[in-house]
């Protein structure tokens, strides 16, 4: 399939969106470059993958469940134990995964380096310009400090 010209102007690009949404998750990345060496526990995965929660997790194996990309299977023990592994579909995406990972792992310094340096120069034009920034939200010089138009006060939550 090729991209039109203009993403987002045809049904084909919509739909490649959609999937493409899943598989550059961050989550999903970290969870198929781990079950690309063999199926894990669920529990094994959130302590495998860092910072997950556990509602994430469960998540993101139900969308690569449901995309035919992960199977889940269910071990008749007490208690039961849950495996998820990658069906042929979701080795065939590894590779590509892995080479996002690794690509992320080889610019990360290089990357932070241009994020730092790009918030300097925001930081400064927002000064020179009469204005902060506050919480990614421009706020003009003059509305600094003003009540809140609603006539609510600032922090009363009514």
């Amino acid at each position: 399939m090729s991209l039109p010209a203009h993403p987002g102007e045809s049904h084909d690009c919509r739909r490649v969106g959609s999937i493409l949404s899943l598989v550059g998750d961050k989550w999903t990345v970290l969870i198929v470059m781990l079950l690309r060496e063999g199926p894990r526990r669920f529990n094994d995965i959130k302590r495998t993958v860092g910072g997950i929660s556990q509602q994430m997790l469960t998540r993101t194996l139900k969308a690569l469940e449901r995309d035919g990309l992960a199977y889940r299977t269910v071990h008749p023990t007490v208690p039961p134990q849950v495996e998820y592994g990658l069906t042929a579909l979701g080795h065939s995406l590894s590779q590509p995964v892995l080479e996002l990972g690794e690509w992320a792992g080889d610019h990360v310094a290089e990357i932070e380096t241009n994020r730092a340096r790009y918030d300097i120069g925001a930081a400064e034009r927002s000064r020179s310009a009469g204005t902060t920034l506050t919480s990614g939200a421009v706020e003009p010089a003059a509305r600094r400090g003003a009540a809140p138009k609603s006539g609510l006060r600032a922090g009363s939550g009514r």
